[in-house]
């Protein structure tokens, strides 16, 4: 399975007493790759879990894989962040979208229905693996 890793999947896969943890659980054992990710989504992740030894354990043991640069997409993060004021984004699911953009190959794994709005390359729906419902 090729996916980007979003904060609400990881938490949740992680923590035993999510609501989404068994739907985590079962989306993982289907997961043949690592899942890519930002440093904003680690970051998200591990206040969330209290816990960065485990965070660095999903990477250490190649669950997830940092793949993106922020940095190098400030023009199109920027262009992101405008266009979605009105849903006030956070930096991680702008960073997500731009990595949607750049792995049009890869959906992305989240319990964040912002997600359903958003859209790459402008128009192109995000392809989403997300519990019922959201």
């Amino acid at each position: 399975m090729k996916a980007i890793a979003d904060t609400g999947f990881l938490v949740a896969f992680a923590n035993r007493g999510d609501k989404h943890h068994a739907w985590a659980v079962a989306v993982a054992e289907n997961i043949t790759e690592p899942l890519l990710t930002c440093e904003a989504v680690l970051s998200e992740t591990t206040f969330h879990l209290g816990d960065a030894v485990l965070v660095l354990e999903m990477i250490e043991q190649g669950l997830i894989k940092l793949a993106f640069d922020a940095k190098e997409h400030l023009p199109q993060l920027n262009d992101l962040a405008v266009r979605y004021s009105d849903r006030s984004p956070d930096f991680a699911d702008l960073c997500l979208v731009r990595m949607s953009e750049l792995h049009s190959k890869h959906s992305v794994i989240t319990v964040d229905g912002d997600f359903r709005v958003y859209r790459r390359n402008k128009r192109e729906l995000i392809p989403l693996i997300c519990p019922k419902g959201i």
